[in-house]
């Protein structure tokens, strides 16, 4: 889109008519020769107007050169499209169990066939990513011990393509929940955003840790990092594979969070579904719009044109003159010629 930058610069359009009428000219005295027969000389001359068209000629010439440099001052711009770009206000980081009990096939996927636990939550938090436009996620998987599987970024479906590359037992068969929080509080230490979010699937007890969850989560409170815990699977299995509700639900609670139990796909949904409403989104969108300046235009044009206002009547004179001087040497010639003759 073309635009000027300072469109008020037009305002001064008739300020050269102001000076002419307002500002006295300036007079000063020379010494003149009296020409008595003058009008008889311009009634000689070949282009008896040529006086005022030359006037007429430079005044438009300055009409033109004065506007060209207004439009020049008031700076035209070509306006590109505006580009936009979210900054992150949220850091969510995703924490998923990879132990050997995530393989039990009691969950059913999107078209309703039997799969284990692992496949199921794959597509519900896949889904929940795609919904999450806006935030840097990232994601931590843990089994005997926790690693990063994606830093915080806001590229979700590079983040989806890596949860959906894991597979159950490849950190390990057992369960280090306490300590995958406490991977996720040092990957919080480099971010600056407002809202820290965790939000962490498990279905069993915490076997493997060196921190204990109820610790991780008071460090995580003291660090303003909320923790939403979910429970996947039976509740009624004993053993290794028990679900600690109850230390789940301390979790969430010394965190501000909440604590949600999945029994099947469809409770998944819901619970990722309420959590995406309570964790609003909240984007911080900065414009902006490329300008280039085009002044150099106008204002070469104005240049060029005055430049060829002075140098094409230079270049008429100075071809009269030559002209002028070669007529008076052929009429020399010839009289020369002339006088030759009559000797």
């Amino acid at each position: 889109m073309f635009t000027f930058a300072h469109i008020w610069v037009f305002v001064l359009a008739p300020l050269p008519l102001v000076v002419y009428w307002w500002v006295p000219a300036k007079s000063s005295r020379r010494p003149s020769v009296r020409v008595p027969f003058l009008s008889r000389l311009l009634a000689s001359s070949e282009s008896p107007v040529s006086l005022n068209q030359g006037n007429a000629k430079s005044f438009g010439i300055l009409v033109i050169v004065w506007l060209l440099v207004l439009i020049a001052m008031a700076r035209p711009q070509w306006l590109e499209p505006p580009m936009e770009r979210i900054i992150p206000t949220r850091d969510l980081l995703l924490i998923v169990d990879l132990s050997g009990s995530m393989d039990h096939e009691d969950f059913t996927n999107e078209a309703g066939k039997t799969v284990n636990r692992l496949t199921a939550v794959k597509e519900v938090v896949g889904d929940f990513l795609t919904q999450r436009e806006g935030d840097r996620v990232g994601l931590v998987v843990f089994g005997n011990s926790p690693f990063l599987q994606v830093p915080f970024t806001t590229d979700l479906d590079l983040c989806r393509q890596l949860l959906n590359e894991t597979d159950v037992g490849m950190a390990g068969p057992r369960t280090a929940f306490g300590d995958a929080i406490g991977l996720g509080i040092q990957l919080f230490e480099n971010s600056d955003v407002p809202t820290k979010t965790i939000v962490a699937l498990t279905d069993g007890n915490d076997t493997a840790s060196s921190v204990p969850p109820e610790e991780a989560s008071r460090v995580a409170r003291d660090r303003g990092i909320t923790v939403y815990t979910i429970a996947v699977g039976d509740p009624t299995t004993v053993g290794e594979e028990q679900i600690d509700q109850e230390a789940l639900k301390d979790v969430a609670e010394t965190t501000n969070g909440e604590f949600y139990l999945a029994l099947n796909r469809d409770q998944l949904v819901d619970i990722y579904d309420r959590i995406d409403q309570v964790e609003t989104r909240d984007v911080k969108t900065v414009s902006h719009r490329p300008r280039h300046d085009l002044f150099y235009w106008p204002l070469g044009i104005a240049l060029v044109i005055s430049l060829l206002s002075h140098a094409v009547p230079l270049a008429r004179a100075r071809h009269a003159r030559l002209t002028a001087s070669t007529t008076r040497l052929r009429v020399n010639s010839r009289t020369f010629e002339l006088e030759t003759v009559e000797l």
